[in-house]
């Protein structure tokens, strides 16, 4: 049977609120530096605050044991 283990990161949004634009260069580089150590992005969610803004947006990675 396979073993996992888990990874999760909290992207802030704050930041992002008022410039509309997401670093997308970043975000890619930071997935792929994670693909590149074996992690598989398994999921992504936001957390929502009032009127439908996202604060965080949660990405859960695995990766075999």
């Amino acid at each position: 049977m396979d073993k996992w283990e888990y990874k999760t990161i909290k992207l802030d949004t704050t930041t992002w609120i008022g410039t509309g634009n997401i670093e997308e260069n970043q975000l890619d580089q930071q997935m792929n530096d994670l693909g590149e150590q074996g992690w598989e992005l398994v999921s992504a969610l936001d957390t929502n605050s009032t009127g439908g803004v996202s604060t965080y947006i949660v990405t859960i990675f695995k990766r075999k044991k």
